[in-house]
């Protein structure tokens, strides 16, 4: 597809927000098609904003603290009338004080850094991109050898996405994923009956060397553990009963790598 007004950095923004009208998506999509590094430059950047709106959508239904409940400041400040300069200073300061103390209660529900916030990342991106039937990967199995170089220089580290073919799941590409703890790599492989397992992988700044170990997430299973700095998390349906021996062979290719 050829468009006769160049792609701009605006126009790449805008694909990452959702905001173009489906022509101008389709020409944007075919110069990421002819541009791998681009296609995958973006494909970070989209990571990182479904990452974050993962990460917030727990607190969008929250209710705001009583401290922050705009009518109740003005209704006081109206209330005092000649005194209302006063009341305004203070309904700034109950307000600056109020948002300091919901932030602090965001911070507060913050993952721990070790193995056992890898384990609950790696399900929680599971649920987000192994479920999506349409698009679960950023960069497909074809572009296997440019997905494991940029995700390698985004973590500083040498890593390889599994070959589980043997085990009868074929690889279908893979993507960048923010987490609260940095940036990981996410492997996406499909079963018979569609089953998904998904490989993250990310550098750890504690918990560098830690055993297998298995956890349960309701339907999910997930297996995690950390070599030499760097952790991993295998993750698919328990049903399948082949978590620990797919998590095994994991772990073995990459001793090997």
């Amino acid at each position: 597809m050829k468009t006769e007004r160049p792609i701009s950095e605006d126009d790449l923004q805008a694909f990452i927000d959702g905001a173009l009208d489906e022509a101008r998506r389709a020409e944007v999509q075919a110069y990421l098609d002819a541009h791998p590094e681009t296609a995958a430059r973006i494909a970070g950047y989209r990571a990182q904003a479904e990452a974050l709106r993962t990460a917030l959508r727990p607190f969008a239904d929250q209710p705001l603290p009583p401290g922050l409940g705009v009518r109740a400041l003005v209704a006081r400040r109206r209330a005092r009338g000649a005194r209302g300069r006063t009341a305004a200073a203070a309904a700034m300061v109950l307000c600056v004080g109020g948002l300091a103390g919901w932030f602090g209660h965001v911070a507060t529900v913050a993952p721990a850094h070790g193995v056992q916030a890898l384990a609950q990342e790696a399900v929680d991106n599971y649920e987000v991109y192994a479920a999506d039937a349409r698009r679960p990967v950023e960069m497909a199995a074809d572009q296997r050898a440019i997905l494991v170089r940029w995700v390698s220089e985004r973590l500083g580290a040498s890593v390889e996405a599994p070959d589980l073919a043997a085990a009868g799941y074929r690889f279908l590409g893979g993507r960048l994923v923010t987490t609260p703890n940095g940036p990981a790599a996410l492997f996406v492989y499909e079963g018979e009956g569609a089953d998904r397992l998904t490989v993250m992988v990310r550098p750890m700044a504690v918990d560098r060397n830690r055993p297998m170990s298995e956890r349960s997430f309701g339907e999910l299973g997930g297996v995690t553990w950390s070599s030499d700095g760097l952790g991993f998390s295998v993750v698919a349906p328990r049903a399948s009963g082949r978590l620990t021996p797919l998590a095994n062979e994991v772990r073995r290719q990459s001793t090997a790598a």
